[in-house]
């Protein structure tokens, strides 16, 4: 008889170690979403500022197509994505676009010069500063979760509860110079 108890007390510390580690993975993923949600809100800010920044530029430098091409396919990529992971591929690939449009920019003295072009860029630079917050979030909360996942004992139920390590919000290296600040806001020329 005491041999089962021994044996019931052995099962329960199990099911409650099952239990404790599943809820923690749980709360951790949750951690997860909300800081893609948080992320969210600004990309979400900066896709509805685009239109106008673009049409700005488009008033001083009408025959650089090829760029507000490049970000009408890019936003549209945005629209299309369906998780998270084709998410962040699309806004790398409209931060690239952006990163165009800036250089364009540049080139027209006018343009830098326009008051409507100062508000949008001051307010993108802001959306940007908060995003790259938002981005650090966020890779810090995927970072617990795959910590979490690939610790003993969580390793040996995790798969088995439906958990795998989950994907960061980089940015290719290419991009990571232009794309890891936000971009220069100069007021006057």
């Amino acid at each position: 008889m005491e041999t089962l108890w021994i044996i019931l007390a052995i099962l329960g510390a199990a099911a409650l170690a099952g239990i404790t580690i599943y809820n923690r993975l749980v709360a951790l993923r949750q951690n997860r979403e909300q800081s893609f949600a948080d992320i969210n809100v600004q990309l979400k800010q900066r896709f509805d500022l685009i239109p106008n920044l673009v049409e700005t530029v488009k008033g001083y430098a009408g025959h650089e197509k090829e760029v507000f091409e490049n970000i009408t396919k890019a936003r549209a990529g945005i629209q299309s994505a369906s998780n998270i992971s084709e998410r962040i591929a699309a806004e790398n690939t409209l931060s690239r676009s952006m990163s165009l449009l800036y250089a364009v920019a540049e080139n027209y003295p006018n343009l830098k010069a326009d008051s409507m072009f100062q508000k949008l860029m001051a307010e993108l630079s802001d959306i940007e500063n908060k995003l790259a917050a938002a981005r650090r979030f966020f890779n810090n909360a995927t970072a617990e979760l795959n910590t979490a996942i690939e610790q003993f004992p969580a390793v040996l139920f995790a798969a088995a509860l439906g958990f795998k390590k989950e994907e960061f919000f980089e940015i290719p290296e290419k991009d990571r110079e232009t794309m890891d600040k936000a971009p220069d806001v100069k007021f006057g020329s």
